[in-house]
């Protein structure tokens, strides 16, 4: 079987010594087969990594496929909305329909549904890594022609293609742009885990900016929050240290959310703000706020691209696209240091 085509039926049959007609009936449990036939038809398919198409049993099997699969941690955030239509607007033009599910940050939740687009034969399948997740099992698949990307986050256990922000220059960005009005004590509220990639990067590149300033890392200034909610109270554990910070810098749009929330109900409009990620309706805020804007569409529309190019017949080396972002400036971050 060439290491470019995806395994088939008839290459089952094949690595067996039966028909197609018996590995079908293994398959879907229609009509005898022998125990011994049996393992030797379920050895063969773990062996090649084949994949039933749930979708079109009745079709030729290997015909042409006609779907993508998109795993994303949370259909609610509307970074993974943007970067769903961005995918979907580049695989529209071919004739493609794109099948997302949300893994809720779960490794287990992820597999299993990888395993549910991987049954329906997806064309393509593009991940967004769930922290603690294992992509060796994907191997496989990929070794058989399918194209696999890892979207916002590198995956573990698989190399394959990743297309990731520059997270940890934006970071460094965005707080430099602090700094440079003045501000020493500046807070960090991250998102959970703390090993996940975007957060230890972002907070790699807020630690890079102090080094540059000669301001010394300071722990009690780093927080963490899971929601909004979560970050409407780490920053008011962080307004009421006895040295507070003056300005803050949310680690994503969520964390913007909380933090902008607990400043206006506690009437604080003296601490600067730079967010990672933009927000909608942020110029509507008083002041407006500054960001260190993604560009979520284009993340997507690169991961598409590249999986397209990989379906065409691209069999270079895996690789990584990183998607600059942009400082926004719009006012919150331009507060000066409250005089004491």
């Amino acid at each position: 079987m060439a290491a470019n085509r995806r395994p088939t039926m008839a290459d089952v049959a094949r690595e067996v010594g039966v028909s197609a007609k018996t590995v079908s009936r293994v398959l879907n449990e229609d009509g005898y087969a022998s125990e011994q036939t049996r393992e030797q038809v379920l050895a063969a398919v773990a062996k090649l990594g084949f994949q039933p198409n749930l979708m079109a049993r009745n079709i030729r099997v290997g015909g042409p496929d006609t779907t993508v699969g998109l795993v994303i941690p949370d259909l609610g955030n509307p970074f993974f909305g943007a970067v769903a239509r961005g995918i979907e607007d580049t695989v529209r033009d071919r004739g493609l329909t794109l099948l997302m599910g949300s893994s809720a940050d779960d490794p287990d939740r992820e597999r299993a549904l990888t395993d549910k687009f991987l049954a329906r034969r997806v064309s393509t399948l593009i991940v967004v890594p769930s922290v603690g997740a294992d992509h060796s099992h994907l191997k496989s698949h990929r070794t058989a022609g399918l194209p696999i990307v890892f979207l916002d986050r590198p995956g573990v256990g698989l190399s394959t293609d990743s297309i990731v922000s520059s997270n940890r220059a934006g970071a460094q960005d965005g707080v430099a742009h602090l700094i440079a009005h003045g501000h020493r004590r500046i807070g960090f509220v991250g998102d959970l885990p703390v090993k996940l990639y975007t957060r230890r990067e972002r907070l790699a590149g807020y630690r890079a900016a102090l080094q540059e300033a000669d301001i010394p890392y300071d722990r009690s200034l780093v927080a963490n929050a899971h929601d909004q909610q979560g970050a409407e109270a780490a920053t008011s554990q962080l307004l009421e240290l006895a040295d507070p910070p003056t300005a803050l810098f949310a680690g994503n749009n969520i964390m913007a959310l909380g933090i902008v929330a607990e400043l206006a109900r506690s009437k604080r409009k003296d601490v600067a703000v730079v967010a990672f990620d933009d927000v909608s309706l942020a110029e509507a805020l008083e002041p407006a706020l500054t960001v260190v804007a993604q560009d979520p569409e284009e993340i997507g529309r690169s991961a598409a691209a590249t999986a397209l190019a990989r379906l065409d017949g691209d069999r270079s080396r895996a690789r990584t696209i990183t998607v600059p972002t942009r400082l926004i400036v719009r006012g919150s971050g331009e507060q000066p240091v409250p005089k004491r």
